[in-house]
């Protein structure tokens, strides 16, 4: 399946997860003062940026040193999403929130890794250069409209838990995790179709 900028950019929306993480992100910035979360937000936004930019322009050079296809990039990075949407739809109690972080202001994990920049993100940048190398400033660009939106999402994370409330936030995911799923499958039956025509 070929992907465009806008459509990129809805994969990369969804694999972020941006409503699913305002839970983990009011729960892990308690302990910071309330003048300083926004400043910690866009830091952890900047740095899995950062993160996932450089897994998006040597990604195809990676899979190569690592003799992988993007045949195989694609089955299992669609596995991968198929996981992570059925977690969405069907979250278990035990692991709602934020992991246990210690006290004062978080730096890097859990926000910024796993976070935003969580093992699906990685391989779905990867998944986009090896499938459209010549694309690149286009999924930069997309990358770059996604973390705008994680920005302004998480800034916004409390007053939108109080506005909507815990449950609307929860079946938003929900259905984010849908959606997840039909891209997740579509990407699974293009890999197993390349490598059924490659045999």
């Amino acid at each position: 399946m070929g992907y465009t900028f806008a459509s990129a950019t809805i994969l990369l929306v969804l694999i972020t997860d941006p409503f699913g993480n305002i839970p983990v992100f009011i729960s892990a910035l308690k302990p910071v003062a309330p003048e300083r979360r926004v400043v910690v937000i866009l830091r952890e936004v900047a740095i899995a940026f950062v993160i996932l930019l450089v897994f998006m322009l040597v990604g195809d050079r990676f899979l190569h040193m690592m003799s992988l296809t993007p045949v195989s990039l694609k089955i299992g990075g669609g596995i991968v999403l198929f996981l992570i949407a059925i977690r969405m739809i069907f979250p278990r109690p035990d692991i709602v929130g934020a992991p246990t972080v210690p006290l004062g202001e978080p730096l890097i994990v859990p926000l910024a890794i796993p976070g935003l920049a969580g093992p699906s993100a990685l391989a779905t940048v990867m998944l986009l250069t090896s499938q459209a190398p010549g694309q690149t400033m286009e999924w930069i660009g997309a990358l770059t409209v996604t973390m705008a939106i994680c920005a302004l999402v998480l800034t916004m994370a409390e007053r939108i838990e109080q506005l909507l409330g815990e449950r609307t936030v929860m079946a938003f995911e929900r259905l984010m995790g849908l959606v997840l799923v039909a891209i997740s499958v579509e990407m699974v039956l293009a890999g197993i179709k390349t490598f059924v025509h490659e045999i």
